[in-house]
Formats: structure tokens, C-alpha cells, sequence
């Protein structure tokens, strides 16, 4: 009697049946494509804004940021969940279940089980990602209209690029998501029903979001897939500052092939005649730890040796004063336009900065909130030298928040008459980008 093969169309489609069943699942899905877009209409009706989350404070000028917000909370908190409770349980469930043997007599293919499963949670995966940008754009384009966005260089951003780089931004973040999920698939391969393989993703991504805050060199910084959830940023300056976030993206994929690789190696190799089998043992965790750690190791040692300065913190006295420069001359052209004031362009305006770091007692450099910055400019046909003073708080990552210290004219809090309604004055508060591999 010929044993008859399950299609693998078949299979794959059985494993997405039975994730959709799940009711954890259901409920996901169905948040991230509704819970973004009330909390953009609910933020747009507040007085208050993130300002402490990369583009929180564009939130009420235009409906391009909320998407951008959104991402920064899922890079930090809800994508690695989501990876946690699909991939994460995919391989564990049957453990607990017991049902391995059953499913085997059906596909009769260990490697098919485990391609089907892996794509399977990779489906449902990006259809909650798909539902959290879609809803965090619909919701801003709703609650507060298609307009311009102002980059982290101030330069204005028209919608339509805007969209484009929104686009790309959530993209580039599927990269470490892979990862992500490529780590929850060999966390449920070894572990088994042991539940710390369902908070594998979790407590993996948190280890690298705290990486991150921390004061390391910046090829360790890259090496690390966490990062291309946060070099999506380099998108919104002029022009793109690409090389983080292609290094990031390409250190995530290799994450994520290796991890995916082991799991699939572990799993074929599998006694699935162990009925009491609970994890794979020391030896298989060490199978699988070790091969992310060798190429955590091997990619500091390549940008080590091939990008200049990687063995620092990257943030420099010369590219602070060269950010923060460029980011003024584009504000204060926009304040300008605001004010109703003859436009200059950042050429005439000649813009510098002067930064120094625990007043001047420490070498300008690394993160802290103690750099203060001396911004001075020319307008046409005036003798005088205009300045205004900058106090910035620079995360180890190399965003920073410049906070205008006066002269209050310039750089003070006042309220100015926009095409959108009222809004602060452009040149008080804004947040910037250092790029930590540019030259100098």
C-alpha cells in the first residue's frame, strides 16, 4: 500500500489555519489594525504630545509622523511581542499538545513540517506589521491631514516623499523583525515546552534595546540586528544618511538566516520517538547560542576593519556642530516662511556651530545631556552676526533633542500661525540625527 504525501500547499495552509485559530492570535491581528489608528485620532485630540519618541512632536503638523511614532513604540515593544507569541510557539505547541506523531503520520517529512511552519508564522507575522502601519498612516492622514513633514535635518519634506520614506522605514524594520522571528523559531525548537523559548524574542530584543542605551563602540552598536530599528531614522534627513541603515538591515538578515538555519538543523535531528522529550538539551542550546555569537564577533571584527572610527562612540564635536547647522539654516528658513519674513537661502545664511560638552571640562564627545552649542548666522545686507544658544541631549544612538536657550526672539517658545493651525515656534525645540560613520 503507496502512503499518500500531503501537498506542501496543503501543509502550509493547514499551519495558518491553525494559527489563525488561535484566539491570542485572532486578537493580535485584530488590534494592529485597528488599536494604531485610535491612538493616533486620540493623540490628535490631546494638548499634550511623545515628545520623548522620535517625531512625537510633529504629530499635530502633519498625518506622515504618526506612522514613524508607531514604529518607534513596535521596534521597542510590539514587534518583538508579536514574534514571541507566533514564532515563538510554533514548534512548542505541538510539545505541549503532544501531538508531533500525529502530524508526522501526515507529512511524513520532518523538513516540510518545519518549512511550513516557519512560513506560516512568517504570514501571520507580517500581517500584524502590515496592520500597524497601515492603521498608524490611515489614522494620521485622518485625524490630521496629508501634510509636509519636517525631517531631522529641518528640511521640509513634501507628502509624497514623506509616504516614500515612510514606506522604506517600515521595510527596512521587516529586517530585524525577521530576526526577531528567526530567534522565537530557534527559541521553540530548543526549548520546548519549556516557556522561557516563548520569551525568547522578548528578552532578546530588550537585551538589545539596553545594548543600545549604553555607551559602546559604534561597530558593536551595528552588529546588532536591534539597531536597523533604529537607523531608520537616516531616512529622514537630506540627503539620506543610508549607511547605518544598510549595514543594520544587512546584519539583520544574516541574524536571521543563521538562527532560522540552526532551528531547521536541530529540528530534522530530532527523536521524535520521545514521547517525554522537553527541550533539546545543553548541547542543542549551545548549537544554537553559539553560531549567533560567532557572528556577532565576526561582524564587530568587519567593521572594525573597514569603517573608519567604528572602534568609537561616533558622535564628534564636528559632526554635532555640522547636524545641528544644517538642521537650524533649514528651521530658520522655515520660521521665516512662517513669520512672513524675506525667505534667505541656507547659503546666504552661512550657518555654523560651536559645541562643547560639561563646559569644556570633558573632550566634546560621546553622548550626554550636557553638550550646549552656539548657533551663528549672516542675513544679507546686515553687518551684525546673529547667534542663539542650544542646549542638547544626545543619546548613545545619536539622536538628540536641541533645546533653544535664547535669545528668546529667536530660539524661545512663542506660537506662530501656520497653513495647519497654530503651532510652536520651529526654532525652540526640534530633534536631530547624528550620523555616526559620516568623516570628521
Amino acid at each position: 500500500m503507496t502512503a499518500i504525501t500531503v501537498p506542501f500547499t496543503r501543509g502550509l495552509r493547514f499551519e495558518i489555519v491553525k494559527l489563525i485559530s488561535q484566539w491570542r492570535i485572532r486578537l493580535l491581528v485584530l488590534t494592529c489594525w485597528i488599536a494604531p489608528a485610535l491612538f493616533v485620532i486620540g493623540v490628535s485630540r490631546q494638548s499634550t504630545l511623545p515628545v520623548d519618541t522620535l517625531f512625537g512632536r510633529e504629530m499635530l503638523a502633519g498625518g506622515w509622523a504618526a506612522p514613524l511614532v508607531m514604529l518607534g513604540f513596535a521596534g521597542t515593544w510590539a514587534l518583538p511581542l508579536l514574534t514571541s507569541l507566533t514564532a515563538g510557539d510554533v514548534f512548542a505547541a505541538e510539545d505541549r499538545l503532544g501531538t508531533w506523531r500525529h502530524l508526522l503520520v501526515a507529512v511524513r517529512s520532518p523538513r516540510r513540517i518545519f518549512v511550513a511552519k516557519a512560513l506560516a508564522s512568517l504570514t501571520v507575522i507580517l500581517l500584524m506589521v502590515a496592520g500597524l502601519a497601515v492603521a498608524a498612516t490611515a489614522g494620521g492622514l485622518i485625524a490630521v491631514g496629508d501634510h509636509p513633514l519636517t525631517g531631522l535635518d529641518g528640511h521640509l519634506l513634501t507628502p509624497g516623499d514623506a509616504a516614500l520614506r515612510v514606506l522604506l522605514a517600515w521595510v527596512a524594520a521587516l529586517a530585524p523583525t525577521l530576526a526577531l522571528a528567526a530567534i522565537g523559531l530557534l527559541g521553540s525548537v530548543v526549548l520546548g515546552r519549556n516557556p522561557m523559548g516563548l520569551l525568547l524574542p522578548a528578552l532578546v530584543a530588550l537585551a538589545m534595546q539596553v545594548a543600545q542605551m549604553l555607551p559602546l563602540p559604534v561597530a558593536v552598536r551595528l552588529a546588532l540586528p536591534g539597531y536597523a530599528f533604529i537607523s531608520w531614522n537616516g531616512l529622514f534627513t537630506t540627503p539620506a544618511q543610508l549607511a547605518p541603515l544598510l549595514i543594520g538591515v544587512v546584519v539583520s538578515l544574516l541574524w536571521a538566516i543563521t538562527a532560522t538555519a540552526a532551528a531547521y538543523l536541530l529540528f530534522v535531528r530530532r527523536d521524535f520517538t520521545d514521547l517525554a522529550h522537553d527541550g533539546s538539551g545543553r548541547r542543542a542550546l549551545l548549537g544554537g547560542v553559539l553560531p549567533l555569537g560567532v557572528l556577532a564577533a565576526l561582524t564587530v571584527a568587519v567593521l572594525l576593519a573597514a569603517v573608519p572610527g567604528a572602534a568609537g562612540s561616533g558622535i564628534t564635536q564636528d559632526r554635532v556642530q555640522r547636524s545641528l547647522a544644517v538642521a537650524f539654516a533649514h528651521l530658520y528658513r522655515l520660521q521665516a516662511a512662517q513669520l512672513h519674513r524675506p525667505d534667505v537661502t541656507e547659503g546666504q545664511l552661512q550657518a555654523s556651530a560651536a559645541c562643547g560638552k560639561g563646559g569644556g571640562l570633558v573632550d566634546a564627545e560621546g553622548a550626554g545631556n550636557d553638550w550646549r552649542c552656539v548657533v551663528t548666522w549672516h542675513l544679507p545686507g546686515i553687518a551684525a552676526v546673529g547667534q542663539a544658544v542650544y542646549q542638547l541631549d544626545i543619546t548613545p544612538d545619536g539622536r538628540y533633542v536641541a533645546d533653544g536657550d535664547g535669545p528668546k526672539e529667536v530660539n524661545g517658545y512663542f506660537v506662530v500661525r501656520t497653513g495647519n493651525g497654530d503651532a510652536p515656534n520651529p526654532l525652540w525645540q526640534f530633534d536631530g540625527n547624528v550620523e555616526l560613520l559620516t568623516k570628521g
